[in-house]
């Protein structure tokens, strides 16, 4: 049955009698006696913006629940029906952006909207109905809930009980309503994310905020002069969008558009001509009052690099970036804010551009900043430096902390750049600081002395592409815009500049060489070899020197995890090598123009065998085993220690493991090698060109390299062992790759060959001792495989510490 409000009773005065008034874009009253939030609503149906966001969040990377995150934008309004108010969510990914009243109703009835709330209206004089917004506020609408439970840690839901509004913080502004609730989410407490940080798991208690916001130009007297932009996909910047079934018929539906900051030109007469001018309301960026020295003056450093570019575009002191002011609130929609986010283990930064549906317009940035990744930056480079030693040089411990927040300016930067509506371009690197929209690894080297070198480990300041992809996104140009865009963009291709973005760039068996995820320099091959000497020089300088002082002993080994595994991301640089191709994002009009080229150049075959041949011997003894001293002096946690995720993951008990660091080394090169997209495109191209290399050549080379491989040189310390226990990890690769179903019916039987040509091998070559053992079930294994996979239960790939983010 549907609920029946009771006709209201009393006037708004009689219901807001004593308490605190707060006019604005919504009226409101607060009612602290009873804590409550009355709302005097005047216009309805009347579109404006809803935005979640938390003030005070769970703590959590790995739930995602984070101080200062914003939800979602909502297009809402306030719809009568009978003596209640109903909030109503507008479907804005379907439209008909028609004068046709008919179409436009047409479209909002084929699609459902949402009721967001509902309330008894309280009072309603001349024509403005007084509601009590309490329940609204104190519902999950920031989908907390949904979270938790997503990161498998139970089922939670908020306790009315233990939850209050707080109108004490209630505010209302000309052009936003700001409002604020606790809640507190009652569950089971069993989950490991929520007993990591919570004081008391099974009860969560955070704040949630909630901003109404006036939509753009829709104020008394106003007058709509925001320009969208159509989004270009070479823009290299975020797009929001709709259907649009009123669009003619041979036209795409799909609508895109550019989402940016406004900026008009004050001066008319500069604009018209296309010279540089003031603004009439610059972009402004407040720094979190919680972040401490020396990372303050980083993140402001950072964030204000973007103002060189504006200038470059014609746009003067059009952005600034400042400290909060005392006492604002750093929720308040009306404030772009960049958040120093406090978790219990590191993780990722990010940054929200919360735009219009409609039109892509930024009403708000907000930057979140992890706390522990500039630690983390610190750990890596004195684990290079080995500044704790009795003869290191003085100035190495400030150069590691020189790095790190180096690297932190960089990144307040490129979050900043996200809010400005910038997406990742990870071809930037190629021409080394290109862009701060890239993720940059530290360049390392090794100087004339011999020894690892940061001096410069990352750049500073904005790159070539971060000028143009402003010019691209905010330049304003008399006459023929999309003619003018079009300039830049050649201009950039001219000058080398390349763009590839995250839907090319983060799966293991992504095809282009260019969108490459924290590597250096213009050549991967060469990259490689560079850091296989600094690998190397590492380990050879590594002992309780990386660590300080007062840090227990058994910490030296997750300082050796970056080490080891440094050439990481430089081994997925070789992998997007084989099999990969270089392609542009671009229209069809583009292609036609010359202003871009379509379909996909493939990898010269001579740069796959090398890229290929380099990646295979990262799975050989003489590349993952250890240096004696660095085994020696790997010491088990103390009492009180234990190992964390950061740390690999043994089968020894409390004694470092060199076979799990082993086999982590060759899971992570393994992992990209045998990523089955990758083998699907080997097959293909090696069928067009039999010049290419091939699935089975690639997998016949591994095996060589590993099973097949001559014997290991003495000086390797526990060799055979360590090569063992990578030539399981491929094998056990190599099943899982033909058990997944991802492989063309032909490449799969193509593998299933070289399998059985293995299996074969195997039996012919028994070896001796622990080789013979393995070798014999390693063939009794594939065998029984390929006769029936059913019957064999396969082993999970190894566990590879985290990387990224650094």
């Amino acid at each position: 049955m549907p609920v029946l409000a009771a006709e209201p009773r009393g006037t708004a005065s009689d219901h807001t009698r004593g308490l605190q008034a707060q006019p604005g874009f919504i009226d409101l009253w607060r009612d602290s006696d009873k804590g409550r939030v009355l709302l005097s609503v005047a216009a309805l149906e009347q579109p404006f913006l809803l935005v979640s966001s938390l003030p005070y969040a769970l703590g959590s990377n790995d739930v995602g629940l984070d101080r200062g995150q914003p939800g979602e934008v909502k297009v809402v309004r306030f719809q009568k029906h009978g003596a209640r108010l109903f909030l109503v969510q507008d479907n804005t990914r379907f439209v008909a952006n028609s004068r046709d009243a008919g179409e436009r109703a047409a479209v909002a009835e084929s699609f459902a909207g949402a009721v967001l709330w509902a309330g008894d209206i309280l009072a309603s004089d001349g024509g403005k109905h007084l509601v009590d917004f309490s329940s609204f506020l104190l519902a999950d609408q920031h989908g907390v809930a949904g979270r938790i439970a997503a990161a498998r840690q139970g089922a939670y839901s908020v306790d009315p009980k233990r939850s209050a509004v707080l109108p004490d913080l209630a505010r209302s502004f000309p052009d936003n309503t700001e409002l604020e609730a606790l809640l507190t989410f009652q569950g089971p407490g069993q989950g490991d994310f929520v007993k990591q940080v919570a004081a008391d798991p099974a009860s969560l208690s955070m704040r949630q905020h909630i901003s109404l916001v006036r939509l753009p130009d829709t104020g008394p007297g106003a007058v709509s002069r925001y320009q969208p932009r159509p989004y270009h996909p070479a823009s290299g910047g975020f797009d929001t969008g709709y259907s649009d079934f009123a669009t003619p018929l041979a036209k795409s539906l799909d609508v895109r558009w550019q989402v940016r900051h406004r900026l008009e030109k004050s001066d008319a007469a500069a604009a018209a001509a296309g010279l540089p001018s003031p603004v009439n309301k610059p972009i402004v960026f407040y720094v979190d009052r919680g972040a401490p020295e020396p990372v303050r003056s980083a993140l402001l450093d950072g964030a204000r690099w973007w103002a060189s570019a504006f200038e470059k575009a014609g746009f003067k002191d059009a952005y600034r970036v400042e400290l909060l002011p005392e006492g604002a609130d750093a929720m308040d929609v009306r404030y772009n804010v960049i958040t120093w986010t406090h978790r219990a283990t590191r993780g990722w930064s990010y940054g929200n551009a919360l735009a219009d549906p409609r039109t892509g317009e930024i009403i708000r940035g907000a930057v979140n900043l992890g706390s522990q990744r500039v630690r983390q930056d610190i750990l890596i480079a004195e684990s290079l430096l080995a500044p704790y030693g009795k003869d290191a040089a003085p100035d190495k411990q400030k150069l590691a902390e020189a790095m790190a927040l180096a690297r932190l300016r960089q990144l307040s930067a490129h979050e900043v750049g996200h809010t400005l509506g910038f997406a990742h371009n990870f071809a930037a690197s190629r021409h080394g600081n290109g862009s701060v929209m890239d993720y940059p690894h530290p360049v390392l080297k090794i100087n004339a002395q011999g020894e690892i070198d940061l001096q410069d480990a990352y750049g500073a300041g904005l790159g070539p592409w971060d000028d143009h992809v402003v010019k691209h996104v905010y330049g304003q140009f008399p006459g023929d815009e999309q003619a003018a865009l079009a300039k830049l963009r050649a201009e950039a291709r001219a000058a080398g500049l390349e763009y590839s973005g995250d839907s090319d760039a983060r799966s293991a068996g992504s095809v282009h060489p260019q969108g490459l995820l924290w590597d250096f320099g213009p050549d991967s091959i060469k990259t490689w070899d560079n850091l296989t000497a600094v690998r190397r020089r590492a380990l050879e300088r590594f002992s309780f020197d990386v660590l300080p002082d007062e840090r227990q002993a058994g910490e030296l080994e997750a300082r050796l995890v970056p080490v080891y595994l440094l050439q990481r991301y430089q081994g997925e640089a070789l992998a997007r090598l084989i099999g990969g191709g270089d392609f542009e994002y671009a229209t069809s009009g583009d292609v036609k123009a010359g202003l871009a080229k379509g379909g996909v150049r493939t990898v010269p075959a001579a740069t796959q065998r090398q890229a290929l041949a380099r990646l295979a011997d990262s799975l050989r003894a003489e590349y993952l085993a250890l240096p004696a001293k660095v085994l020696d002096a790997l010491t088990p946690p103390a009492q009180g220690y234990e190992r964390s995720r950061e740390y690999f993951q043994g089968r020894m008990d409390s004694v470092f493991d060199a076979l799990s660091a082993a086999e982590a080394g060759a899971a992570h090169s393994a992992g990209f090698l045998l990523d089955p997209a990758r083998l699907n495109r080997l097959s293909w191209q090696h069928a067009r060109d039999a010049q290419q290399p091939g699935a089975a050549e690639t997998l016949n080379l591994l095996l060589q390299r590993t099973w097949k491989r001559e014997p290991i040189p003495a000086s390797v310390v526990g060799g055979e062992a360590v090569q063992t226990a990578a030539n399981w990890v491929l094998l056990d690769a190599t099943l899982n790759l033909l058990d997944g179903g991802k492989l063309h019916a032909g490449v799969q039987a193509e593998l299933r060959g070289v399998a059985s040509e293995f299996a074969a091998w195997l039996a012919k070559n028994p070896g001796q001792g622990a080789t013979a053992a393995s070798r014999k079930q390693a063939a009794d294994l594939v065998r029984a495989y390929l006769a029936d996979p059913r019957s064999v239960k396969l082993r999970a790939m190894p566990s590879v510490p985290p990387g990224a983010p650094i």
